[in-house]
């Protein structure tokens, strides 16, 4: 049994050479894609996660058109999103060109959007498929149900008992697909 999971978290923050300069990230929209498309040559079912922030200083409409476009060519399967918000101690901090609170609500809106669009078409490879899932939890939302993650980290719900499931990786079939979680039936236990 392979001891690695096929999900990646490699964060971005933009999609935009100047504002990644700016943050002293040290690589480039370019470099970042070439890392992706690596690991989907190599990987093509990974799941890949990432980090992206908007409203950074000085960031205009266009260089925030520019992470857009990294999201979708991208289509990442989870993206954490945040709205830039001045630390203390950090040199952007104290920069003049702070952008409006209004234009990164709608910014984060907008790229929330994009971000639910992307992950739904990339739920649709589970459907049907039979997943090994590793049980966590019982479902908050629904007792008779347990939740646990896929290989590639993607939340799985189906019906189970917590106290004979947890920490036990079991095998199911994916009956629903939603853009962050997915529903199954189990198949079978998986002996480890």
């Amino acid at each position: 049994m392979p001891k690695v999971c096929e999900h990646f978290h490699i964060p971005f923050q933009s999609g935009d050479n100047e504002l990644l300069k700016a943050m002293a990230r040290g690589y480039t929209h370019e470099k970042y894609r070439r890392i992706i498309d690596k690991i989907r040559e190599l990987m093509p079912d990974a799941s890949i996660s990432a980090d992206a922030i908007v409203g950074f200083p000085g960031e205009t409409e266009e260089q925030f058109e520019n992470t857009l476009k990294l999201v979708e060519d991208i289509g990442f399967d989870q993206l954490n999103t945040a709205a830039y918000s001045p630390r203390p101690g950090t040199p952007a901090a104290l920069w003049e060109n702070q952008v409006s609170e209004e234009a990164k609500a709608d910014r984060l809106q907008r790229l929330n959007h994009l971000v639910g669009v992307k992950a739904a078409e990339r739920s649709q490879r589970y459907m049907s498929r039979v997943e090994e899932i590793l049980v966590e939890d019982t479902n908050p939302k629904n007792s008779t149900q347990v939740m646990g993650r896929t290989r590639g980290n993607r939340l799985t719900f189906f019906e189970g008992d917590i106290n004979q499931l947890k920490g036990k990786l079991v095998k199911v079939k994916i009956t629903e697909v939603r853009p962050f979680s997915l529903t199954g039936e189990v198949r079978q236990f998986v002996e480890v």
